[in-house]
């Protein structure tokens, strides 16, 4: 079966640092495109980064310079390195792989950053 993970979320105060994971299984992670999207309260869903299976790597505007996405091949496994975290970057974070006809997603994970 099909599985995608997400890990490492939690509450952080403004100015903090997360790492999120996300534990593949059951595809062959190596060829797939993998990008983190999120989902802010009241608003629709929208891409972070994505890291490709050429390791090709792209950041939205309101992310770049803070996040860092990586990918651990032999551990079948997506990180994402946030760090100098804002009120505004509290979403649901969802890991997403894409290869062919295939578009695979986790279930999500929290991320709040308040005072």
């Amino acid at each position: 079966q099909v599985r995608l993970v997400e890990s490492g979320g939690g509450s952080v105060q403004p100015g903090g640092s997360l790492r999120l994971s996300c534990a593949t299984s059951g595809i062959a992670f190596v060829i797939f495109d993998m990008a983190w999207y999120r989902q802010r309260p009241g608003k629709e869903r929208e891409l972070v980064a994505v890291i490709t299976a050429d390791d090709e790597i792209s950041y939205s505007d309101f992310v770049k310079d803070r996040f860092t996405i990586s990918r651990d091949n032999p551990k079948d496994t997506l990180y994402l390195q946030m760090d100098s975290l804002k009120a505004d970057d509290t979403a649901v974070y969802f890991c997403n792989g894409k290869k062919w006809g295939y578009d695979y997603w986790g279930q999500g994970a929290q991320v709040t950053v308040s005072s």
